[in-house]
């Protein structure tokens, strides 16, 4: 397997006619290499509750655990995440061990588990009850994790809890993962978690997300560059991921990204729609390539695919697309994701219905009540 580019350090913002150098993961080990400094608050936000974004969100799922929660369309996690609340907290348990290593369902549901207000105390009491249980560590440190992006708790709490469920679970790559949504900056520490997260499972979906989510930040406030570096390594991870792999929808989310970036620092409109960034050459040839991936191998097992199938439906709202958008948002129904719906500022539930209501009605002027949907 070709190794990742390297993700080198910052430089000045160099000419856009000349080639960009190799970026991407250096090994574990490397030496510490320098990182510009990024804006924390619009990722800090994308990793905090996502329904904090909404405040009608918790009354919205009353009547449907699945609408606006970021359990997405995951029924058991969904009952599992309210169980706590009424005092059964088995039902956690029996899920995490059914769960087992299946990492990227691993991930997805402890991370959920893990915005429980109470969930870092009721796992704690779990692991005074069972010491050395892996899931109790676990829970813990990402329900420390939670805290911490928060602002309820110091980070170093929150790095010591997942230190210590690495050790509890030394093949586990979700400790890691808490490291890595702790981390603010694209520096060598960042690179040698992300690795670390690979090294246990190679095509982590969340990892990757993080990563270019860093990456995205460098050099923003120089400006638009279509040579920046995180292009080149979603463009790299999409195409050492397995034909099947929903990491093929890496070049959208890196645009998105990249776009967040540029708009919170004045680069590009805040209204998405307006801004050349979803027309260019780039984006053209990258939303046709999602897209088509998405015809030939949409499958419904990945437990993150609906972040996915919102980013490339909000990359072709953006682009002007409204048939195949409304395709997407078929698929997605409620299941709203505040990335990128919220990107730079704005609130992703009435960003996301607008963007819907659009497209379904463009879609059926255009082609009649039924719509254009695939495999409807």
């Amino acid at each position: 397997m070709p190794p990742p580019p390297q993700i080198s350090p910052p430089s000045p913002p160099r000419s856009q006619e000349h080639p960009a150098g190799p970026v991407g993961a250096a090994p574990v080990g490397a030496a510490p290499v320098g990182a510009a400094r990024v804006d924390a608050a619009p990722i800090r936000a994308a990793l905090a509750d996502p329904t904090a974004a909404d405040p009608t969100a918790a009354a919205t799922t009353v009547g449907d655990p699945t609408v606006g929660d970021p359990a997405l369309d995951d029924i058991e996690l969904a009952r599992a995440r309210a169980a706590p609340a009424l005092g059964r907290r088995q039902a956690a348990r029996s899920l995490l061990a059914r769960t087992g290593d299946d990492w990227d369902r691993r991930g997805h549901r402890i991370t959920v588990l893990a915005l429980d207000p109470d969930a870092a105390a009721w796992a704690h009491a779990w692991l005074l009850a069972e010491p050395g249980c892996a899931d109790a560590a676990v829970l813990l440190a990402l329900a420390h994790v939670r805290r911490a992006l928060r602002g309820k708790e110091n980070p170093a709490t929150a790095r010591a809890a997942c230190r210590a469920a690495a050790e509890a679970a030394p093949a586990d790559p979700t400790p890691w993962l808490g490291l890595l949504m702790l981390e603010r900056e694209g520096t060598a520490d960042a690179v040698r978690i992300f690795e670390e997260i690979r090294a246990r499972h190679r095509d982590h979906h969340h990892a990757h997300h993080l990563m270019i989510a860093l990456l995205a930040e460098r050099r923003a406030d120089a400006g638009p560059d279509q040579l920046h570096e995180v292009y080149d390594f979603a463009s790299w991870a999409a195409e050492q991921a397995p034909a099947d792999s929903p990491l093929a929808i890496l070049p959208i989310v890196a645009h998105a990204e990249r776009y967040r970036a540029l708009a919170v620092r004045g680069h590009a409109p805040a209204d998405p729609t307006t801004a050349r960034h979803w027309r260019d050459h780039r984006a053209a040839d990258v939303m046709k390539a999602a897209f088509d991936w998405w015809l030939e191998w949409e499958h419904d097992g990945h437990p993150r695919r609906l972040v996915d199938l919102n980013f490339l439906a909000h990359a072709k709202f953006c682009e002007g697309r409204p048939a195949e958008a409304a395709a997407l948002f078929h698929r997605i129904g409620d299941h709203v994701t505040p990335a990128p719906w919220s990107y730079p500022d704005r609130d992703p539930h009435a960003a996301f219905h607008a963007a819907r209501t659009a497209s379904l009605g463009d879609t059926r002027s255009t082609h009649g009540e039924g719509g254009a949907t695939h495999g409807e």
